[in-house]
């Protein structure tokens, strides 16, 4: 076992007072001890962050992308280190977690283009003799709260953009897998990053109290549950601060009856059971329209029975477990509860055992049919193996349950018809789309985010919105006059609103 402290103006630092274990899901045996730090230990590393800004702020653009590009071939040399420091945390395969660090790095690779990305815009001649243009300059120091299902990909979505666009950051990663993230800032000093200029600070409320309040931070980006983002949004900006905070989903794919069903199984599959179901992107709710609810049934089911369940280190695993013993009660407890409110459990996953690992928290993959938008089991998010079949009338039905549902986060529809897929995708209140795909994540050239109560803040993460995010704009007019014609810079007092002549 070890003890995993913070990393401070470049090195790791000494612990604090109060610490906490984290575990290893596939085992349940502790790994270690994270420190948790105070606020007065938080304080001190946004100062420290907030003197490291005024240096990296005026590096050129250019030479803060060049450390973005040794970061990303460090990564790429480390990636085998930092998948397995991923699946001995988080429980997810291998595979798995080498697919989240080459999603991060497609991050990584947008942000190197920031010389480009950082351009303002330029106007000759507004009016007589006047120019205008525009400059995006960073905010200071900048922090983000991450989850613990994307241990690397999530820290990716926020810092990368945000130490290009000349920000400090200060990444307070989950308390359940935090070794991967000290891993890249590891990295990042080895790539030449100055020191203060990112920070990790492991902590708990206490820590996240301070980032949201303390009056040098400038912006927080959060990605986590609904309750958690309503909390850090109506937090942080109470107290002047930008914020992007994803929450929860209820992602819902609609199954049409022309849909290829060989083809939108095998992505569902994936899909539903894939990282444990452990992904904001997951789809948990099938809405079979017509009569393609038995067949998609009589397909699923062998499947489901056949995934191959067990320690995430293990080659040809296809689901590992989830993330703590708490959360393995509460899942369970949301199939339990599904059972008890009336739908009808095909798969049941609490039935599993894995040979070798029964400590571990493991949950096999969990079906159930004749789901009612009335059932918990709709309406929640359960964030596990657990996934639900509606069955409804009509295309229409499908589209009105999906924009009814509270959170808005991702959908996908399934279908041969063009029609029906570009009707679904101007209609659906959800913030991303897939067609005949059914995890629609964005590239990191565009930016990812969902509607209703799935997002707080105007701006989406990463892509083009998360560099205005990290970046505020000045406008700049000027006039020149020349010495020869003083006439033309306006020497007599005006006292009417100015316009451009």
């Amino acid at each position: 076992m070890h003890t995993i402290n913070h990393y401070i103006n470049g090195g790791h630092s000494a612990p604090s007072q109060r610490t906490q274990a984290f575990f290893e899901p596939a085992t349940g045996e502790q790994r270690g001890t994270v420190s948790l730090a105070s606020a007065v230990e938080v304080a001190g590393v946004i100062e420290i962050a907030k003197k490291a800004h005024e240096s990296w702020s005026k590096v050129t653009p250019l030479n803060r992308s060049r450390v973005l590009f040794k970061f990303k071939a460090l990564v790429e040399a480390n990636m085998d280190e930092l998948a397995e420091l991923i699946t001995r945390e988080h429980g997810k395969v291998l595979d798995d977690a080498k697919g989240e660090i080459i999603r991060g790095l497609e991050v990584v690779e947008f942000a190197c283009g920031i010389p480009h990305l950082l351009k303002g815009e330029h106007t000759e001649q507004v009016g007589g003799g006047v120019d205008a243009w525009t400059l995006n300059q960073s905010l200071g120091v900048v922090a983000g709260i991450a989850p613990f299902n994307f241990p690397v990909m999530v820290p990716m979505w926020m810092f990368p953009i945000a130490i290009a666009c000349g920000n400090s950051f200060i990444m307070k990663p989950s308390e359940k897998d935090p070794s991967s993230v000290m891993r890249m800032a590891e990295l990042l000093t080895e790539a030449g990053l100055p020191n203060g200029v990112f920070n990790v600070v492991n902590g708990d409320k206490e820590a996240v109290d301070t980032l949201l309040t303390h009056k040098d931070v400038q912006a927080v980006s959060f990605v986590g549950s609904t309750p958690i983002a309503e909390y850090i949004y109506s937090t942080a900006s109470a107290h002047g601060k930008r914020v992007q905070a994803l929450g929860g989903a209820k992602n819902h794919m609609l199954l049409m009856p022309d849909a290829d069903l060989d083809q939108a199984v095998g992505a569902l599959m994936g899909a539903a059971y894939g990282s444990a179901g452990e992904r904001c992107m997951a789809i948990s709710v099938v809405l079979a329209v017509g009569e393609s609810g038995d067949a998609l049934v009589e397909k699923l089911l062998p499947q489901i029975k056949a995934l191959k369940v067990g320690n995430g280190v293990t080659p040809e695993m296809d689901m590992g477990p989830l993330i703590s013993a708490q959360h393995l009660e509460k899942v369970s407890n949301y199939v339990e509860t599904g059972v008890n409110e009336g739908a009808q459990l095909l798969a049941d996953g609490r039935e599993l055992s894995v040979t070798d690992h029964q400590q571990g928290y493991f949950l096999g993959g969990c079906l159930f049919d004749h789901v009612t938008p009335e059932m918990t089991i709709y309406k929640e998010e359960i964030f596990g193996p657990v996934l639900a079949i509606v069955r409804v009338k009509d295309y229409s039905e499908a589209l009105q349950l999906i924009n009814d549902h509270e959170f808005g986060n991702g959908t996908a529809i399934f279908t041969q018809s063009g029609e029906a897929a570009r009707h679904f995708c101007h209609n659906v209140q959800v913030g991303m789309v897939g067609v005949n795909v059914p995890i629609p994540v964005p590239m990191a050239f565009h930016s990812f985010g969902g509607w209703k109560r799935s997002l707080f803040g105007p701006l989406h993460m990463h892509g083009p919105d998360g560099v205005r995010f990290y970046t505020k704009r000045k406008a700049i007019t000027a006039r020149w006059p020349q010495s020869t014609n003083k006439s033309a810079a306006g020497t007599k007092a005006e006292f009417v609103m100015p316009t451009m002549k």
